[in-house]
């Protein structure tokens, strides 16, 4: 798995599309708009993550997108991609983010106890999440200052008051 601290999750490679090697990918957060044909994404093989950049990209609805990826020139190359999760680098985010890095800190509801451990942030505009495993799976929890109710950095503990119902 990916190093969470160095990458952020900003999509996942849906299917191939037609047999040139283009792929519709989904995406988490971000909009065609900030993807950039000059710096690469990133893609997950046996845990380590290899960059690709992208040419012709194109809206495909609200949160897709078509693209073509560098060395990827087959039906066979692409669908070798599908399923797999696309990131930038965590840094890419950090000119829009004015959020503390919390990956790798335990959640704490204020009224609850122990949630699980951090494992990343989705840059969501307007709303950025933390990405949470639970014992139940992963779940995303906005991070908004009214929620924050204590940082213990020595800790690595965030407390925040969960509003009922998003953890079940």
């Amino acid at each position: 798995m990916l190093d969470t601290v160095q990458f952020t999750r900003i999509g996942q490679v849906l299917k191939s599309n037609g047999t040139d090697g283009q792929v519709i990918i989904s995406l988490f957060g971000i909009g065609t708009e900030d993807i950039s044909e000059t710096e690469p994404v990133y893609i997950e093989f046996d845990g380590l993550p290899v960059p690709f950049f992208l040419s012709g990209v194109s809206q495909r609805g609200s949160s897709r997108i078509l693209a073509h990826l560098t060395d990827v020139n087959s039906l066979d190359d692409a669908q070798e991609l599908a399923g797999r999760a696309v990131y930038y680098p965590a840094d890419w985010f950090e000119e829009d983010d004015d959020f503390q890095d919390f990956t790798g800190w335990t959640l704490y509801d204020a009224d609850g106890g122990a949630v699980g451990r951090i494992c990343g942030l989705e840059p969501i505009p307007g709303n950025p999440c933390l990405e949470i495993e639970t014992e139940k799976g992963t779940v995303l929890v906005p991070l908004h200052e009214d929620l924050v109710k204590d940082i213990d950095e020595n800790g690595k503990a965030l407390t925040m008051s969960i509003p009922d119902g998003l953890l079940s």
